[in-house]
């Protein structure tokens, strides 16, 4: 592919997003595609090599100024007619605009008039830094401005499911988590200098705490400068470090001048500083994952940090390292307190070693690829110069794929989709079709369901293309089609009938199960389920009326059960043990990857080296996964089936669903209503 990034910071800047930017930049030129990256033009010292020299690789520098509190910094100024101009000649494959400044936005905008393809990354929270500022009045403006800019593209990739959640809570779509990786051989605690610690003034009996990161506002300098304080008071021996530079440096070296501040430091000067150090101190608030805290665990350090994005998602408290509640500093000194107890802890280190071995850089730029392919047009449209005319109706296009995976189309209610689903598959060609689980709703019609001619006429066309077509159909049991249980396994011909199924690909064993195994409640409370069935189809029932006049008004639906379910906790806490209760049972199988139902809500993304993917529902998210013929996966919606085939949406407008996993809180009906 010939994939065009869009940023404001790349090395020779030294920041996360740039680090990050250059792993994933140098791992596709690695795999073979062509990289050209716009972005402000750096200052470079005078013969200094080139920050990737590559033949696939192409860099073009445009007008910027400075960023206000970072000299180093450039911010770039729009523009839209050069970009413009450049695409309509050479149009890229895939679009990534990394940062949202004006040459972000006027990219989104440029790319948006030639109909390209863009997926934009959200790694800076800027929006919460107007509170680090003291200009809270402003984060409402930022907010929208954010989510006007991201909302215009394909998808949002994000660090971490915290702020996947946060972004999707905030009114930002399809919302998609991709992780970080850390290169484990540059960070290691074999890079322990004692002539460096030495320098510091520290033994080997004396522990060393250490903060890195940008010594600004938005970092909760003052919470890391009141921790060294309290590690000094209970050991005065104690050497307290900050690797950094940023606006703050030169207030904090004149209030605490008894700190070692070692400025801004890179690669394997980096790596050495924090193997040197013994207790890695993060109290940030503001992280969308924290780079930082992953290459401390893999230098082998004790960390404390406050439990959110990086730290959620890999320390293991009192395990691998110590995090205390979001924003609880009284909690946060405590930890701290464990911290410099188990300053010479083996265990720890190595399980925080252990820990970051786990995380590749190539991993997570094989995601990176799979999200910018997920981005573009069936079909090889960007291979042609777009015409500045006016274009011709596009013909309309069936879809083909390797294997379709649908689940809880819940025939037999009134809420079911089925004429969307129906448009979905008679516009497709697969050679495999894996029905997931309570495609007929048994539980509906035992009380008052209803089966319609579309409804028959579904699975009139399942057999069609079981016959035309040749597809192989896997039926799998879901819990409101559980009446089936006492006929399994069974196989007719095309038809196999079971309760999970192994589907294999390139990438691996991919467990397939429609999950209602892993629900507590409708495992071991069947009748509580049945309730909470009732509770939701009255919410579908008052929902109806609400569109109907959503309709009148030229709106699009709107999903209640989505906004009343995203307000309830223990539904958030519902969907994220029971994705993670997935990932461990697919692992536990030797599976690479796992696909399911049940909770009606889309997902795709990897829980530790386990691939998650979920594929919605035909109720209100309208969503199927899909195995492309490349063989790699996407969720797909039927707003992009839609566009893809250049087909008229049935059945009136439908709300886009976020796609993303746990990320996307405005959920479907969790246990208690699947």
């Amino acid at each position: 592919m010939r994939i065009t990034l869009v940023s404001d910071t790349f090395p020779p800047d030294v920041n996360g997003v740039a680090m990050t930017l250059h792993r994933l930049t140098t791992g596709l030129l690695d795999r073979g595609h062509h990289v050209h990256l716009c972005r402000p033009a750096p200052e470079v010292q005078e013969n200094s090599p080139p920050v990737i020299e590559h033949p696939n690789f192409t860099e073009l520098a445009l007008t910027s100024i400075p960023l206000p509190g970072y000299p180093n910094l450039r911010l770039g100024l729009p523009a839209t007619r050069k970009l413009r101009s450049l695409w309509s000649k050479i149009p890229p494959d895939a679009l990534y605009v990394a940062t949202e400044s004006p040459l972000g936005y006027s990219a989104v905008a440029a790319a948006s008039a030639l109909g390209l393809p863009v997926v934009s990354g959200f790694h800076t929270n800027f929006h919460t830094y107007t509170h680090d500022y003291k200009l809270p009045i402003l984060e409402r403006a930022a907010t929208s401005y954010l989510r006007s800019l991201h909302n215009k593209t394909a998808c949002t990739l994000v660090p971490s499911h915290d702020t996947a959640n946060q972004l999707t809570q905030a009114g930002f779509e399809r919302v998609k988590v991709l992780g970080r990786g850390v290169d484990t051989q540059l960070f290691s605690p074999n890079k322990r200098n004692q002539k460096l610690r030495s320098r510091w003034g520290a033994k080997d009996d004396t522990p060393v705490a250490m903060f890195v990161g940008r010594l600004a506002s938005e970092k909760n300098l003052a919470l890391a400068a009141r921790t060294f304080q309290f590690y000094q008071a209970v050991r005065p021996e104690t050497r307290c470090v900050f690797v950094g530079d940023g606006p703050q440096r030169i207030a904090l070296e004149k209030e605490h001048p008894d700190f070692i501040y070692a400025g801004m430091r890179c690669d394997d000067d980096l790596a050495q500083h924090y193997a040197s150090a013994d207790i890695f101190v993060f109290p940030s608030l503001s992280e969308t994952f924290g780079n930082v805290l992953l290459e401390a665990l893999a230098s082998g350090l004790v960390s404390v940090s406050f439990k959110y994005a990086c730290s959620q998602q890999l320390i293991e408290d009192g395990s691998n390292g110590f995090h205390a509640p979001f924003d609880d500093e009284d909690a946060f000194f405590a930890k701290a307190t464990l911290a410099l107890q188990h300053w010479t802890s083996i265990s720890v280190a190595e399980r925080a070693r252990q820990t970051a071995l786990k995380l590749s850089w190539d991993t997570i730029v094989k995601q990176f690829e799979l999200n910018l392919r997920g981005s573009l047009p069936n079909q090889q449209s960007t291979a042609t110069v777009v015409s500045m005319n006016t274009p011709k109706p596009k013909k309309k296009q069936v879809l083909r794929f390797k294997t379709i995976f649908l689940s809880d189309i819940h025939l037999g209610t009134p809420d079911s989709k089925v004429t969307q689903v129906i448009h979905f598959l008679r516009n497709t060609r697969c050679e495999k079709l894996v029905l997931n689980g309570d495609i007929i709703d048994a539980w509906s019609l035992s009380r008052s369901g209803r089966w319609t001619k579309s409804h028959t006429y579904f699975i009139r066309l399942v057999l069609k293309k079981m016959q035309r077509d040749d597809t192989q159909v896997v039926y799998i049991r879901g819990n409101h089609d559980d009446i089936l249980t006492r006929f399994l396994p069974l196989k007719l011909d095309n038809l196999e009938m079971t309760m999970e199924h192994v589907h294999h690909s390139p990438h691996g064993k991919y467990l397939v199960t429609h999950g209602d195994g892993f629900d507590v409640v409708t495992t071991n409370h069947r009748w509580m389920a049945l309730l909470g069935a009732v509770g939701y189809s009255f919410l579908l029932k008052v929902n109806r009326v609400y569109n109907k006049y959503r309709i009148l008004r030229g709106k699009p639906q709107f999903s209640l059960s989505k906004a009343v379910k995203a307000k309830v906790k223990s539904a958030v806490n519902f969907i994220g043990n029971y994705e993670e209760q997935l990932q461990k049972f697919a692992a536990h199988r030797s599976c690479q990857g796992i696909i399911c139902g049940h909770i009606h809500t889309p997902a795709d993304k990897h829980i530790g080296d386990v691939h998650y993917l979920n594929s919605g529902d035909w109720v209100e998210s309208l969503t199927a996964v899909v195995e492309n013929l490349d063989r790699s996966f996407e969720v797909i919606t039927y707003h992009d089936f839609c566009e893809r085939s250049h087909r008229k949406p049935k059945g009136g407008a439908i709300a886009q669903p976020l796609v993303g996993g746990k990320e996307n809180m405005q959920a479907e009906p969790t246990h208690a209503a699947s």
